[in-house]
């Protein structure tokens, strides 16, 4: 059986079709076909059933489909280890940040990996959490760090490595809580507040919270940026909730107070892969750290 044949098929079946295959692969989609069909005379079976421009998997397909992701996977995972075999050059990390987590807190669950005693070259990627896996599932990152578990709506094959977890603090400028008095959480009651995206897990968590308390604050931002909601959040434009393990980070400047604290909104951080047992030296790095000495909540 022709190997690159097999790869053209697999491509495709997990892509959907010849064209996107073919923009994958930078080669036309007859090429495709003609190399799926080679395959298919090879193996004297159809793999897919053709309707119109649409292709579906035959059982036959499905079954090659289920050995050749798992050789696939493991061809890229070896290629991988062998990249940062030690050769005397830095170890090349990428790793994928979900835009919904607060950049203070990427950086200390990262660096760990930038302080190994093997020099590391950081290659760091944001953005929305379903592109991310997108991206690890291509073996295009080593690692993806998220405020959630991967979604039951994306189909990739990848593993969830629990870091920890945190609760949330209320922070609003000094200014901003002086015009607002009373105990928290009701003085949240008539007080402008940023929230995070709704498409963030810790929105959602959020609103259910406010809603046992019995509030409905005036919502004067949504921000699928964690950054961009903080720096509104310092110019006085509103209340907002942070991580409470790095709330000192955003006290430090002295021009924000804590509002309150909200234990029971509960946030866990996760480190994604494709490896189900991890090996990468800075994967290793960070989940050992967080583990031991980072976040509270540690399996």
């Amino acid at each position: 059986m022709n190997l690159k044949h097999l790869y053209y098929f697999w491509k495709t079946a997990k892509l959907g079709g010849v064209v996107k295959a073919g923009e994958a692969l930078h080669i036309t989609p007859q090429t495709i076909s003609g190399q799926i069909r080679l395959l298919e005379d090879s193996l004297d079976t159809e793999l897919f059933t053709r309707q119109g421009r649409s292709l579906e998997l035959t059982d036959a397909g499905r079954l090659v489909m289920e050995y050749a992701e798992e050789m696939f996977s493991l061809s890229a995972e070896l290629e991988q280890v062998l990249r940062h075999y030690p050769k005397g050059r830095p170890t090349e990390f990428r790793v994928g940040v979900s835009d919904a987590l607060p950049k203070s807190l990427a950086y200390r669950l990262l660096q760990p990996a930038v302080s190994l005693a093997d020099p590391v070259r950081i290659v760091c990627h944001e953005w929305d959490l379903d592109r991310l896996l997108t991206e690890l599932a291509m073996h295009k990152l080593d690692l993806v760090i998220a405020d959630s578990p991967i979604p039951a709506s994306v189909d990739v094959r990848a593993y969830n490595h629990r870091l920890g977890e945190s609760g949330l603090s209320f922070l609003a400028t000094r200014a901003l809580a002086a015009r607002h008095p009373g105990a928290f959480p009701g003085c949240l009651a008539d007080m402008p507040l940023l929230l995070p995206g709704e498409d963030s897990a810790v929105r959602q968590k959020l609103t259910s919270w406010l809603d046992r308390q019995q509030l409905r604050p005036k919502i004067v931002g949504e921000f699928d940026d964690s950054a961009l909601m903080t720096a509104f959040g310092q110019e006085g434009v509103g209340a907002f909730a942070v991580p409470t393990v790095i709330e000192g980070e955003y006290l430090a400047s002295g021009d924000l107070q804590v509002l309150g604290r909200a234990a029971d909104v509960r946030t866990d951080y996760y480190a994604i892969s494709v490896e189900r047992k991890l090996s990468h030296p800075c994967v290793l790095a960070i989940t050992a750290s967080a583990r031991t000495r980072f976040l509270p909540g540690q399996e």
